[in-house]
């Protein structure tokens, strides 16, 4: 495996961080005392972290979002409070993830249960598959059936296994909840299932999620490109990929090109005095496997990454691929200029939302097979 990088400090480049990973991240967390405050004003879509004790909940949220090792989370203290956590990956990707304690009873009268899931994009119930989920299947019944007549636009998503799927859906069923939609996942704190899982839940909240796919369609078929995601840096969640299957290999390979990125600048690519940014707008690198295969990475925003796969024969044209780029950005940007001036919609995308924004028309045209 050949390495090819290229770091340039610009005077005016981006403040992200100094180090990676424990730096370079999202900042800290807050303790949210939902029975005094429960902060009805706040608008950012919320994700809910749900599920019994020890069951992983703050593992997750600490290896996803804030850069823990897995093996570390292994020391967490139970959670014992509810804790709130601002995500803020890009212009338009804001919200807050709320790690709610097992123990706590969430419906008690003293919690404002209504207030909870009605600003809620989506609800994570996370079930440890090897521990006895019987328990945690009568609690996830009580929990998505009160959030779902309070909010009927949430998205569930489930981190489980088949047996856990048919015994949910089953007591959904019972109940009459048939149009309730449960989406369930299989993941791991110790491999890339987990950033992958995550990056679908997000996805949800994304009123631009359409465009994105839109433009990454535009670009690899006219760049000779087999695959392309676009990252959020810090979580290596991807917000957008083209219309082709992902391929577990290929994402994990690409989380795998950021994190050599990252550390490569932080190492090499600050000033002397330590000033600078590990990643701003000249950040590139290319990877050359050694079965044809080349990883090109390139920045969008100060937040975002586009990571490209393609042959070696295929990035001979390395100049029409970085003109259809800077079409490419160029558009991304103005859709970045549409989600700052429109409020965040929590619910799924609607055709004729005022968040929407087609594909400038002029992208296509521009970009050159």
């Amino acid at each position: 495996m050949s390495i090819q990088y290229e770091v340039e400090q610009l005077a005016d480049s981006y403040g992200v961080a100094d180090s990676f990973p424990k730096d370079f991240g999202y900042g800290g967390e807050e303790e949210a005392d939902i029975e005094d405050n429960p902060s009805p004003s706040d608008t950012k879509p919320r994700i809910l972290l749900m599920g019994l004790r020890r069951s992983g909940k703050s593992s997750i949220q600490k290896v996803v979002f804030h850069k823990m090792s897995p093996n570390e989370t292994l020391f967490l203290e139970s959670t014992n409070k509810i804790y709130k956590d601002d995500i803020s990956s890009s212009s338009f990707v804001n919200f807050q993830i709320w790690d709610f304690p097992g123990q706590v009873d969430f419906f008690d009268p003293t919690f404002d249960y209504e207030m909870i899931f009605r600003g809620t994009g989506a609800l994570i119930f996370v079930i440890d598959a090897q521990d006895d989920y019987v328990e945690a299947l009568t609690r996830l019944h009580l929990t998505v059936s009160r959030a779902y007549r309070v909010n009927p636009e949430i998205n569930f998503e489930i981190e489980t296994q088949r047996d856990i799927h048919q015994r949910a859906n089953d007591d959904l069923a019972d109940a009459s909840l048939e149009k309730l939609h449960l989406s369930f996942y299989l993941t791991s704190i110790y491999d890339h299932s987990i950033f992958e899982a995550f990056s679908k839940v997000v996805q949800k909240l994304i009123p631009q999620l359409p465009t994105l796919e839109n433009l990454l369609n535009i670009f690899i078929s006219n760049s000779g490109i087999e695959k392309a995601f676009l990252f959020d840096v810090v979580s290596k969640i991807y917000i957008a990929t083209d219309s082709s299957p992902v391929d577990m290999q290929s994402y994990e390979l690409c989380c795998d090109m950021i994190d050599v990125v990252i550390d490569v600048s932080c190492i090499y690519g600050l000033k002397e005095d330590g000033s600078g940014s590990a990643y701003d707008k000249e950040s590139m690198a290319i990877i050359k496997l050694n079965n044809t295969t080349v990883l090109y990475l390139k920045e969008v925003t100060k937040f975002l990454a586009l990571v490209c796969i393609l042959r070696e024969e295929s990035f001979e044209r390395k100049g029409l691929i970085d003109y259809n780029f800077h079409c490419f950005r160029k558009a991304i940007h103005e859709v970045f200029e549409v989600g700052v001036s429109t409020p965040w919609s929590a619910g799924p995308q609607t055709a004729g939302s005022p968040c929407t924004k087609a594909v400038p028309r002029e992208t296509s045209s521009q970009m050159r097979a």
